[in-house]
């Protein structure tokens, strides 16, 4: 079965209502509809830790077409009626480089989230709370799994907040080790792993 829909862009995994804020689908990516888009956010400097500023649109683009033919990583758009607010990223921790500063438990996912920005002058309340929602919602209960493990940069102290605002616990600050591959080149990173798992944010689902 083809996973594109009529307009030949991919179909959403995950369609999900959050009251008084709207509703959000989770759509894979798809490089030549969405390449635009994403090299428009990563090349901010507000999205420095994402590691992507400096580079072409078509050095972004070949980044997440090797990214779809993997088993291990995947990348979507969180759309809210139909205008893209984030992107997600999961990835299997033990196929990625934070398995070497963390032991991976059965059932732990990785995640990455990049919201889009803001337009001048605008407030978003409640935007990073509706969309973690809509992202522990699909990887902890349609993806099955138990654990929710993010990594952001030590100095990105406003993510950090943001992740412990909405129930994750923090652990060790890690150093991931670079990474330097044909379609990808990641610097030694300083993260701190922080965690969330499924009792905790879904006590009735555990």
């Amino acid at each position: 079965m083809s996973d594109l829909e009529t307009t030949g862009v991919r179909k959403p995994v995950h369609e999900q209502h959050v009251d008084g804020f709207g509703t959000i689908r989770v759509r894979p990516v798809d490089i030549p509809a969405d390449a635009a888009v994403l090299h428009s956010w990563v090349s901010e400097e507000r999205a420095a830790f994402w590691g992507m500023n400096g580079l072409t649109r078509e050095q972004v683009a070949e980044i997440y077409a090797h990214m779809d033919t993997l088993d291990t990583h995947h990348a979507f758009l969180l759309l809210k009626e139909d205008e893209p607010v984030a992107l997600l990223q999961t990835y299997e921790p033990e196929a990625d480089r934070v398995s070497e500063c963390y032991p991976p438990e059965p059932g732990d996912i990785g995640v990455h989230l990049l919201l889009a920005p803001a337009a001048a002058g605008t407030a978003r309340p409640g935007w990073t709370g509706a969309l973690v929602r809509v992202v522990t919602s699909y990887a902890l209960l349609v993806l099955d799994r138990r654990r929710i493990v993010v990594d952001p940069d030590v100095r990105n102290e406003k993510a950090i907040a943001r992740f412990v605002r909405e129930g994750f616990v923090a652990g060790p600050r890690v150093v991931l080790p670079e990474i330097d591959l044909p379609d990808v080149y990641l610097p030694e990173k300083h993260a701190q792993l922080a965690f969330l798992t499924r009792e905790a944010a879904f006590p009735d689902h555990s």
